[in-house]
């Protein structure tokens, strides 16, 4: 389904929220934190706790912070206006400890499971789940 979708990246051509969505991966995937109220609403919330556009962008610094090979893979989309779902692949090597787990570094591979619904053409709620299940399984637990 396609729509006209407002504001300036779009310049008001027609686009799909899929592609919407391609555009805010690759937003997260350039760090390109000064770009990402384009694809976030101010009031966004995230697994039920309202964080704003800024709480957002602090959650997403925080996790290339710690683990600086984050890079988010589109394995899977749906799109269903107002609602997108993905499965997200992740190959990466978090410092530390990730999701209580002691990873130290090793890479990973695991994916996370997110619906997302646009309010406007922004992403206004998340719902997402990580495949904590295979980090144990590669990590001998």
């Amino acid at each position: 389904m396609f729509r006209t979708v407002r504001g300036a990246f779009t310049g008001g051509s027609r686009v799909s929220l899929a592609d919407i969505y391609r555009a805010y991966i690759d937003c997260l995937n350039r760090q390109d934190w000064a770009r990402l109220g384009t694809y976030v609403a101010d009031d966004a919330e995230h697994n039920g706790r309202q964080l704003g556009l800024s709480g957002y962008r602090e959650m997403l610094v925080k996790d290339f912070e710690d683990i600086p090979d984050l890079r988010f893979n589109i394995a899977l989309l749906v799109c269903e206006p107002p609602r997108v779902a993905a499965r997200l692949a992740f190959e990466c090597s978090p410092r530390g400890q990730f999701l209580g787990l002691r990873v130290d570094g090793r890479t990973v591979s695991f994916a996370e499971n997110v619906f997302y619904e646009f309010r406007d053409d922004k992403i206004a709620s998340v719902w997402s789940v990580i495949d904590k299940a295979a980090i144990e399984h590669q990590l001998g637990r």
